[in-house]
């Protein structure tokens, strides 16, 4: 966004000739009176229109034509000045707040809903003063990219920092990260530093920090609260709950899935309960056995991303699987229907994938349940051809898993081994 933050054409000359900015507490006398604070708008916007964030929590656009006047109420320039610095509580834990891009890696600050980046430990001190009865946080920025956007190349940079933190005296630390791919990243992070002694929380938010409902602030709260108090080690994701505002559900980082396109709940454990759920000030532990507590530090961060996830359906074009395997793919994790299955015009290609020392895999494309490929005859005909049953195993999570045991393995027999070990919570 440019440093006029998106205003453009008739709305800018509008602010120019009031001295208004980007972030001013401002009074606006048009058809009614508009308190609040002047917002950034899409680059893409009209130049017709300000929009100003509502002590409600709520965005006006206002029509420049109707504006009969703009007051300053208080300049965005003398508030930054006035800040001051953060200051550590010695008997407080430390916590490092990485920031990898999303909503909640912008400034959140749920009362303005600015969109700057969260750069400063004062800055997310200031957005979210909660955090600072809870833990000392220092933050820095990896990268700023929406999940979508993040790619296995992303996911080793992420390892890397954290395998460089492995003796630091951090209690927790968050990965503030967007929720389109938040669990893939989770899934690589589970595989490549299984055992990690420090526990690590990818916190995202589902409403913008503009939006009253918001769930930015509540889910860093809950995830800084879960770091430093809950005793565990290992990889979770940290997100809203339910419909109650003040739940938050911690799940383990290989057995969660995005199920929900908008709200706040949208992720939720496969196959079982949360492992964590945060609610009045309380961290109740579902967790039969804490998986993660015994295992030793094992980093392995290679990834070779020659792997497809294929949603197998009726009129599949088994050509499809000769072009992956013509262009170098080394693995495929087959989501198949019901308990495992695919129809009989894959054997062909399934017996050719084989013979090309490809690495098979079944995982269900049913939201829940286990992979059974013994019942139907349809299952044991692809037993023969050498699937291998990736039992209750996500196909996102297989996915990654395949990704990362390729990428540390020598060969198709080694990856396999790899692939049938549980080795974080996967299963």
């Amino acid at each position: 966004m440019s440093e006029d933050q998106g205003y453009s054409g008739k709305a800018l000359e509008c602010l120019k000739k009031n001295n208004a900015k980007v972030g001013d507490s401002i009074k606006i006398t048009a058809d009614l009176t508009y308190s609040g604070i002047l917002m950034p708008r899409y680059e893409s916007g009209d130049d017709m229109h300000l929009v100003v964030k509502l002590g409600s929590g709520y965005n006006a656009g206002i029509n420049i034509d109707d504006i009969q006047n703009i007051e300053i109420v208080s300049s965005s320039e003398l508030k930054h000045e006035q800040n001051e610095e953060r200051k550590e509580d010695p008997e407080l834990p430390k916590i490092l707040l990485l920031s990898t891009g999303g909503t909640i890696a912008s400034k959140v600050d749920y009362r303005t809903g600015a969109v700057t980046p969260a750069l400063t430990a004062s800055d997310i001190n200031e957005a979210v003063p909660e955090l600072g009865k809870i833990a000392n946080i220092d933050a820095e920025v990896l990268f700023s990219e929406y999940s979508e956007n993040l790619q296995p190349d992303h996911w080793t940079k992420i390892a890397e920092k954290l395998d460089s933190l492995v003796d630091s005296d951090y209690s927790g630390i968050l990965i503030a990260h967007g929720t389109d791919t938040m669990h893939y990243t989770s899934s690589f992070l589970s595989f490549a530093l299984a055992g990690f002694p420090i526990p690590v929380a990818l916190v995202g938010s589902q409403r913008s920090s503009d939006r009253p409902s918001s769930d930015a602030a509540i889910n860093l709260i809950a995830a800084s609260k879960f770091l430093v108090e809950s005793n565990t080690k290992g990889i979770f994701l940290v997100m809203h709950h339910n419909d109650n505002d003040q739940t938050v559900a911690c799940h383990v980082g290989t057995r969660v899935r995005k199920n929900h396109t908008s709200k706040r709940g949208a992720f939720e454990t496969m196959g079982g309960h949360p492992a964590f759920i945060i609610a009045e000030e309380k961290i109740k532990k579902n967790m039969q056995d804490d998986f993660f507590k015994n295992s030793k530090y094992t980093p392995r961060m290679k990834i070779d991303t020659k792997v497809s996830l294929v949603k197998y359906h009726p009129g599949y074009d088994p050509e499809l699987i000769e072009n992956m395997i013509q262009t170098g793919c080394k693995a495929i994790i087959f989501e198949g229907t019901g308990l495992g299955h695919v129809g009989r015009t894959m054997y062909d290609v399934i017996k050719n994938a084989k013979k090309n020392d490809l690495f098979l895999g079944m995982t269900s494309q049913c939201i829940d349940g286990r992979v059974r490929m013994t019942v139907y005859e349809s299952g044991r005909d692809l037993l023969d051809l050498g699937i291998t049953p990736l039992e209750n195993m996500t196909p996102e999570t297989s996915l990654v898993k395949a990704m990362w045991a390729l990428g540390n393995s020598k060969n198709t027999d080694e990856m396999k081994s790899l692939m049938l070990e549980n080795i974080a919570s996967e299963f």
